[in-house]
C-alpha cells in the first residue's frame, strides 16, 4: 500500500510544482484537484507520471463549495482507499485588486470562501479520513497549508487576500494542536514572489522590486522551490515539529537595518 496525497489547485502554478516534486520521489499516489481547467489538470497528471509518481488521478472541485469538498474526499476514499498528505494550495487573489476603500463585500466573500473557509473545512473532512487510516511505516501523515507573505505584509489593494492568509496562519496552529494526538502534523508554507499565473499580471512591478534588492536571495521564486518544501514534510524530515511556518521567500521576511 502506497501513501496518498491530495493537492488542491494543482493544475497550474505552485500546485503543479508541488505535484511534480512529489512525483519525482516515486513514493506517492497523487490526487490532482482542479476547479475549472481540466486540460491543465490532465497535463499536470502526465507530468507527474513522467516524473515518477506511482499513480496520478484528477478530481474536479471548488474548495469553496461544501458539496465539492465532500466529493473530493469521497473520490480519494473510493479511488485510493486512504489519505496521508493534504496540501491546501488552491487560492485566488483579490478580484480587481481594488483599494480597501473601494473593495466590495462580494469580492471579500469570494476570496474568503476559496482561501480560508474552504481549506479549513476541507482539512476537517480530510482529517476524519486520515485519522481512520492506519499509519504507514516511515510515511508521516501531514497537512500543509500554502499561505503567503501576505499573511504579514500589507497590500492595501488586496485587503481580503491578506486577511485570508493571516487566517490560514492561525488555522494552521489550531489544526496542529487538535490533530497532534492522531500523529498528523500540520504546517504552513509562506511563499514569497513566485512565478505563476497569479503573479503574471504584476510581473513588471516585481521585476522592478528585485532590481532594487527586494530580498536577500534576490530572484523570483519558482513552484519547484515550494514543491521541495512539501516533499521534505511528506518524507518526514520534521518528526518533532508541528504548527511550523516555512518561509519560501528568499529571506524577504527578515528585518534588516
Amino acid at each position: 500500500m502506497n501513501p496518498v496525497a491530495l493537492i488542491t489547485g494543482a493544475s497550474r502554478g505552485i500546485g503543479r510544482g508541488i505535484a511534480i516534486a512529489l512525483g519525482r520521489e516515486r513514493r506517492h499516489e497523487i490526487a490532482i484537484n482542479f476547479a475549472g481547467n481540466q486540460a491543465a489538470a490532465e497535463e499536470c497528471r502526465q507530468f507527474c507520471l513522467q516524473a515518477g509518481a506511482l499513480r496520478a488521478e484528477i478530481v474536479q472541485g471548488d474548495v469553496s463549495l461544501r458539496e465539492d469538498r465532500a466529493r473530493m474526499i469521497d473520490f480519494v476514499r473510493t479511488e485510493f482507499g486512504r489519505l496521508d498528505l493534504l496540501v491546501n494550495n488552491a487560492g485566488i487573489t483579490s478580484p480587481g485588486r481594488a483599494d480597501i476603500l473601494e473593495a466590495t463585500e462580494e469580492s471579500f466573500d469570494k476570496v474568503m470562501g476559496v482561501n480560508l473557509r474552504g481549506p479549513f473545512f476541507l482539512t476537517q473532512t480530510a482529517a476524519r479520513l486520515m485519522r481512520g487510516s492506519t499509519a504507514l511505516e516511515e510515511t508521516p501523515r501531514a497537512i500543509v497549508n500554502v499561505s503567503s507573505i501576505s499573511a504579514f505584509a500589507v497590500s492595501t489593494n488586496r485587503g481580503d487576500y491578506c486577511i485570508t492568509k493571516a487566517g490560514v496562519a492561525m488555522s494552521t496552529k489550531l489544526w496542529a494542536v487538535r490533530l497532534a494526538e492522531f500523529g498528523i502534523g500540520v504546517f504552513e508554507l509562506q511563499p514569497g514572489v513566485i512565478e505563476s499565473d497569479m503573479t503574471g499580471p504584476v510581473k513588471t512591478k516585481y521585476d522592478a522590486l528585485f532590481a532594487a534588492g527586494f530580498a536577500p536571495i534576490n530572484r523570483w521564486g519558482t513552484p519547484d522551490d515550494v514543491g521541495r518544501a512539501v516533499v521534505a514534510i511528506a518524507l518526514g524530515q520534521f518528526p518533532y515539529s508541528t504548527g511550523e511556518v516555512f518561509h519560501i521567500d528568499g529571506g524577504f521576511h527578515l528585518r534588516t537595518l
